[in-house]
């Protein structure tokens, strides 16, 4: 009598806690489970991790708290609702950062633009958006495991050091060229406010982090989706043919003016970026209490991750297509561009920590693009697998495999 008891005993307390995680899930769109949180459901979709959360932000109305392990302080506020986003990147700029958490992944980065806050960050922007501004700097470019982690960031440290060292060194033979490293080392001339050696370490950094692998994400996904959307290439082509003057041997001018009349192209390098933003997510942190406009409540310090992946395949924004590939969506009926707001169209980010090299990507982008594409037709590989991969950098995961052939034109 007394061991049916205590069987009871347990069923009751096996069924109360049944019906209790029942409720407490009912609403939350990952499963919470005691001790652990919500990290399993996590775990198990890391694989396909952008979709996923993306099923969960619809799932949901754009923004959750995703709970982490019990006394883990692992607490994420996600979110693709463009009114948060452009709360938190506009309206209250001034009240969120990068937090400590980011700064202590990125350490690489130094203080450079895309680590630092505040006055630093202000000054990094500053400088920066003079620099491109410059008439040399625009022509210039238009020709244009832990101890492993260490060992890896000595060497790239070395390096930049050594050409910063050259670059002076030639800066007082008066021998310079301009350049990305002479021209920040121009910008400021009084001894008070001289650029020094980390300093231009830091940029430099930051400039190759932002400018290499994110114009070959963008890339590698604009060719893939081009590759298989012929309607789409042929009429790139026709707009090229139409629109760029040729030059001698029957070349074509890739000249920013010339480029810049090529609306077609413009808008299905959008669409590319709209689908498969090189950076899929933002990390922010409140330096003060806030409320977002969703009404979701954040505390100061708790991470905040914007999904840019998300944003662009918000139906409320882009529609029930928005996970076609339609360069036309960003054409009006005059033939010119379709402004969208940066807070719905998110790939160059919001607010004053928009992206300064914007122009100058679209540039590299098209010249890129009209060059292989004039040249060169991209047959996919049929049967590989495209899935975007897990990592800062939004990558084809296992690469785009593809044959190249000759295009007569």
């Amino acid at each position: 009598m007394a061991l049916f008891g205590v069987v009871e005993i347990l069923l009751a307390i096996i069924l109360f806690t049944a019906i209790h995680y029942w409720k407490l899930n009912r609403n939350t769109p990952i499963t919470k489970w005691p001790v652990v949180g919500m990290l399993p459901g996590l775990f198990y979709n890391t694989s396909n991790i952008h979709d996923y959360l993306n099923s969960k932000l619809k799932q949901c109305g754009g923004t959750f708290t995703f709970e982490g392990p019990w006394l883990a302080n692992m607490n994420i506020v996600f979110t693709c609702d463009p009114m948060n986003v452009q709360h938190i990147t506009s309206t209250k700029f001034e009240n969120y950062g990068k937090g400590n958490d980011f700064r202590e992944i990125f350490e690489v980065l130094g203080d450079g633009i895309f680590r630092s806050d505040s006055d630093i960050w202000k000054y990094n922007r500053t400088l920066l958006h003079s620099i491109f501004r410059q008439e040399s700097f625009q022509k210039w470019l238009r020709v244009g495991e832990e101890k492993t982690f260490i060992e890896n960031q000595k060497i790239v440290d070395e390096m930049l050091y050594s050409e910063i060292k050259s670059k002076r060194d030639i800066k007082n033979q008066n021998q310079q060229k301009p350049d990305l490293l002479s021209t920040l080392m121009n910008e400021v001339r009084d001894g008070e406010n001289r650029i020094d050696d980390k300093f231009l370490r830091d940029t430099a950094i930051n400039l190759l982090a932002a400018g290499r692998d994110t114009i070959s994400s963008s890339l590698t996904w604009f060719f893939w989706l081009v590759a298989t959307h012929p309607f789409v290439e042929a009429k790139i082509l026709e707009e090229i043919k139409e629109k760029l003057a040729s030059k001698e041997d029957n070349k074509k001018d890739l000249g920013v003016e010339g480029l810049s009349k090529l609306v077609y192209l413009h808008g299905a390098l959008l669409e590319a970026l709209r689908l498969y933003p090189p950076v899929p997510f933002e990390h922010k942190s409140p330096l003060e209490h806030d409320v977002l406009p969703s009404g979701h409540k954040v505390k100061e310090n708790t991470m905040i991750v914007y999904s840019l992946y998300s944003v662009g395949r918000v139906e409320e924004i882009w529609g029930e297509d928005c996970l076609e590939f339609k360069p036309e969506r960003w054409i009006s009926k005059r033939g010119g561009t379709i402004h969208v707001p940066s807070y719905k169209f998110i790939a160059f980010n919001a607010g004053p920590r928009s992206c300064l090299g914007k122009d100058i990507s679209f540039i590299q982008l098209k010249m890129v693009a009209v060059a292989m594409l004039l040249n060169y037709h991209v047959h996919v590989v049929e049967d590989h697998p495209i899935i975007p991969s897990v990592s800062v950098v939004l990558y084809v995961k296992d690469g785009l495999k593809v044959n190249i052939k000759k295009r007569s034109i």
